[in-house]
């Protein structure tokens, strides 16, 4: 697909991995709207730069645990920019509650986080599908995690990303043939604010146990959401980016 003049919509795109995708995808033409929840002015710094490079941007807010946000959210985007293409599901919520702390857990932050890592891309893939549809070429990215696959780290949010994974290939059978649905599978990422366990220390281990001796950047992942974004013939698919850590 062509990705000039198209219209792409990103959660959580206000910073980190959200806001370098919504950058190269400026750079390939594509006017971008932008939600926030809670980081309104990085979100009206980064419209700034993607009109900057002569495209246009939309600037929302969105609480994707709400149905009628999301609802509107994707309409308010549709009449500000004229269409709607593409829809990346990269806004999520982290807990930190380690596996080995099961009593913290408590039903309420497992709630938040399958209401948002989960139900929420859900909602606004059910809210663009129409939108998209329209198209004829529809693309849908999830950003899901390697603590989807392999056990580590919070455990609300290793089976949110898990479920993640599953309802990208779910959805991909249910929006044949006119919408493509993919994942990438991000392990530890250097530049962000979300990566759980980021650490100077905790990093430099993981480089350590990494085939390729290091972790991704933001813009490895972006790449690959691109790739996912112009291609005709992928869908149902979960792309791991972590430089080999899973083999260890």
């Amino acid at each position: 697909m062509d990705l000039r003049d198209r219209v792409a919509l990103i959660t959580g795109a206000a910073g980190g991995l959200g806001a370098v995708i919504a950058g190269m995808l400026a750079d390939a033409g594509t006017h971008v709207a932008v939600t926030h929840l809670g980081h309104r002015d990085e979100g009206v710094e980064l419209c700034r730069r993607i009109e900057a490079k002569g495209r246009k941007s939309f600037l929302v807010h969105l609480d994707q645990t709400d149905p009628a946000s999301c609802d509107a959210t994707v309409e308010a985007a549709v009449q500000a920019l004229g269409r709607l293409d593409i829809l990346i599901n990269n806004a999520a919520w982290y807990d930190g509650i380690p596996f080995q702390d099961l009593h913290s857990l408590t039903p309420e932050i497992w709630d938040r986080s399958l209401n948002t890592n989960l139900r929420g891309p859900f909602l606004m893939t059910r809210a663009a599908a129409p939108h998209l549809k329209r198209q004829d070429q529809g693309r849908v990215v999830n950003i899901a995690g390697l603590v989807g696959l392999i056990p580590r780290g919070s455990f609300a949010l290793a089976v949110s990303k898990a479920g993640l994974i599953h309802l990208t290939r779910c959805l991909a059978v249910a929006l044949a043939p006119s919408i493509a649905v993919n994942c990438v599978v991000p392990g530890i990422l250097e530049g962000t604010r979300f990566t759980p366990g980021a650490t100077p220390g905790r990093a430099a281990a993981m480089k350590d146990r990494a085939l390729l001796k290091r972790i991704p950047t933001l813009e490895d992942v972006a790449r690959q959401v691109l790739l996912l974004c112009q291609s005709d013939s992928i869908t149902g698919q979960a792309h791991v980016i972590d430089a080999g850590t899973a083999f260890h």
